[in-house]
């Protein structure tokens, strides 16, 4: 027996399960199945080169780091008296408690660059900036 053009258009119209499946969820839910919904998603990963850089720790300092060298390098009276504040573009900002020891600090300059740059590297401290607070 050899199937008719109308019995081909009746096996082509019968459902598969999963079809039935697919079309009784659609629906339910009112509408087709839901896009990927992992699409729009990014991993942090991603970004954290660009938010490091953005906040000046791509360079990859810790304030530990910096701390203790500032220690080590000023001496324990100057340390007392100075705090690393931050490090931003390669420039070291430091608080000064009184102006005669930032003007002091500022003629010591040169040294106090040269020593953390041999400690800490070359190219990640770039200058030394003072404050009074």
């Amino acid at each position: 027996m050899t199937a008719t053009p109308k019995r081909l258009t009746l096996m082509r119209k019968t459902p598969r399960p999963g079809r039935i499946r697919e079309e009784i969820l659609r629906e339910w839910r009112g509408a087709g199945e839901p896009p990927d919904l992992n699409a729009g998603i990014h991993l942090a990963e991603k970004f954290v080169a660009a938010i490091l850089r953005a906040a000046g720790a791509e360079d990859g300092l810790h304030e530990d780091q910096v701390r203790a060298t500032w220690k080590e390098h000023a001496g324990d009276f100057i340390a007392r008296h100075t705090e690393p504040v931050s490090v931003k573009g390669g420039h070291l900002v430091l608080r000064v408690t009184q102006p005669a020891l930032r003007f002091q600090l500022e003629q010591m300059k040169p040294m106090l660059l040269a020593r953390i740059r041999n400690q800490l590297g070359e190219g990640r401290i770039q200058s030394i900036k003072f404050q009074l607070g």
